[in-house]
């Protein structure tokens, strides 16, 4: 008993050093937090400064969905304190109706505020289709752009299979419903039917550019066959404003925003885990391989594979 009451005190003694160091423990870990959670806000992809913002929406490679693009434009056209959208375009082009989905979000942004369109290495093509609905478009003097029109691509591989001994044989509904199909050639009817197709497509992109970049549909049509112009080219056509690189994009937009002083870039945030994106790419680039060999239509240059030009030396 009297070893217990000797005892007693000593806990009591420790009892409030432990308790602090509790507590600072609790202090240091919510400030470090704190810290953290911040930086992350005022970092480049944050909305929380005290500068104005411009919205960032990076359009890069061939445009095979539309999703993310979409709602990205879809939401800094609803965040009031996004007070211009810049679209960095870098890519060939692709699929025609996710082209137009993006194209018509853009459409609808550029009624609320300014969109302006910055072309990198190469805007052809569906890049520049959705480049059209811009308020302002800003490309580098030799920025591959243009390529006005459609294609639609088909793989015959019917002499491969008789060489391997092996034969197809194909039930439909209908003369048409295999129109395209690998493994026989088109017939006249087939070819009329697809060539009446990429017709009207290649009506919708021409009156979306006439649209856009407010030209007459016969000057339009006069460079929709396809070619291909530097920036320098298509800012003397009308369909590039002003000649400059991303910079000068962004002082555009600054203008077109009636912001004074400096203006902060916002980039749509990234929620992916590592693994996530990694396995999201793979699946991509093997969902990509595949389609390579279906029939579609396109609004894309298939000029190069690489979204930028060498010089040779």
């Amino acid at each position: 008993m009297r070893n217990a009451i000797l005892l007693h005190p000593m806990a009591g003694k420790k009892h409030p050093i432990l308790m602090v160091l509790l507590i600072l423990f609790v202090v240091v870990l919510f400030l470090g937090g704190s810290m953290f959670f911040v930086l992350k806000l005022v970092g480049p992809s944050s909305t929380l400064s005290f500068d104005e913002k411009i919205g960032v929406v990076t359009i890069e490679g061939t445009i095979m969905q539309s999703r993310d693009i979409a709602s990205q434009v879809e939401q800094f056209k609803k965040d009031k304190r996004i007070k211009a959208i810049l679209l960095r375009i870098d890519s060939p082009g692709g699929a025609i109706g996710p082209t137009q989905e993006i194209h018509r979000e853009v459409v609808k942004a550029a009624k609320s505020k300014p969109v302006i369109a910055s072309l990198g290495g190469v805007a052809a093509s569906g890049g520049y289709y959705i480049a059209a609905a811009a308020d302002k478009v800003v490309a580098n003097p030799g920025t591959i752009t243009g390529s006005i029109g459609a294609l639609m691509q088909f793989v015959r591989i019917e002499e491969l299979l008789k060489k391997i001994g092996v034969s197809m044989e194909v039930l439909k509904s209908g003369e048409f419903k295999d129109i395209g199909s690998p493994h026989r050639d088109l017939t006249q009817r087939d070819r009329d039917i697809i060539e009446k197709l990429i017709g009207e497509i290649q009506h919708q992109f021409v009156e979306a550019v006439a649209g856009g970049r407010d030209l007459p549909i016969e000057t339009v049509e006069a460079i929709a066959d396809g070619r291909i112009f530097t920036g320098a080219q298509a800012k003397e056509m009308g369909l590039v404003d002003e000649l400059g690189n991303f910079q000068d994009a962004v002082e555009i937009a600054r203008k077109e925003a009636r912001i004074e002083g400096d203006a902060s870039l916002v980039y749509p945030r990234k929620k992916q885990r590592i693994w996530d994106s990694l396995f999201t790419s793979a699946l991509r680039s093997f969902v990509s391989l595949l389609r390579q060999s279906e029939m579609r239509a396109e609004y894309r240059w298939n000029g190069l594979s690489a979204p930028g030009l060498r010089e040779n030396n």
